[in-house]
């Protein structure tokens, strides 16, 4: 028995090599969810260019307003552009048939992606879509091969292409290695003012995926401060008790 689990570790060895070879490694991003004016920005990016798409069905614009430090007012009018009311999910009216049809599967939720996919994953996700003619959309992506969703910042980041070289290795295996991206065209933004805006719209998908991340930062100071006078407090009490034995 035993050594028909070695032969079987032996024959995945490989295959598990060829799965975990050749990846794009991701971007690091520096998420700070106190900064209230970047996660406003990033629900701004969001309502304008994902949610047309995608939902965030476990958040309520009410509790985005009252997180964000916005009120009711500036919700309505800056970030619902449907029939919604301020109490209601974000969700969108697209019909889930309709969207497999159009995309080959309905595009996903979105309130979980940065916990499922981790910020850093998502930050690069938006930073290396780049132009390839052989996918239905026009665009591929470094981090998610044959993506079937279209580069909807397209018109702020402006156009890019991927180089790539190949190398072949003893055996006579080819392998195609990221180069760089090169300008096809400018968008509206710069590349600073872009990877900006989308650092601003991952911090938001962060926010979203756990709101009561912020409570908990804000609670856990109060804690800290707790638990050091209650040290001091402690000690000195040990001290009074303790000072009469020997």
């Amino acid at each position: 028995m035993k050594k028909k689990i070695l032969a079987l570790l032996v024959l995945l060895v490989p295959s598990l090599g060829m799965a975990s070879g050749g990846g794009f490694e991701p971007f690091k991003v520096d998420v700070d969810l106190h900064n209230k004016d970047s996660l406003r920005n990033g629900a701004k990016y969001f309502v304008n260019y994902c949610m047309g798409c995608h939902s965030l069905k476990y958040m309520m614009y009410q509790r985005m307003g009252d997180d964000l430090g916005l009120t009711k007012e500036q919700v309505e009018e800056n970030l619902i552009f449907t029939g919604a009311k301020i109490g209601d999910y974000m969700t969108i009216s697209m019909p889930e048939a309709q969207a497999s049809e159009w995309f080959g599967t309905a595009p996903p939720d979105l309130t979980l992606v940065t916990r499922n996919r981790g910020a850093d994953w998502l930050y690069t996700y938006l930073l290396t879509f780049y132009v390839d003619d052989s996918r239905p959309f026009g665009v591929n992506n470094l981090m998610f091969k044959d993506v079937g969703m279209p580069h909807v910042l397209w018109e702020l980041q402006g156009l890019q292409k991927a180089v790539f070289e190949e190398s072949t290795d003893e055996h006579g295996n080819k392998t195609r290695h990221f180069v760089r991206f090169e300008k096809i065209s400018d968008g509206q933004l710069s590349d600073a003012e872009y990877e900006k805006a989308v650092r601003d719209l991952v911090a938001f998908l962060v926010y979203a995926g756990e709101p009561a991340k912020l409570v908990r930062y804000q609670l856990g100071v109060w804690v800290i401060l707790f638990l050091l006078v209650l040290l001091v407090v402690s000690y000195a009490l040990k001290k009074e008790y303790w000072k009469d034995v020997h």
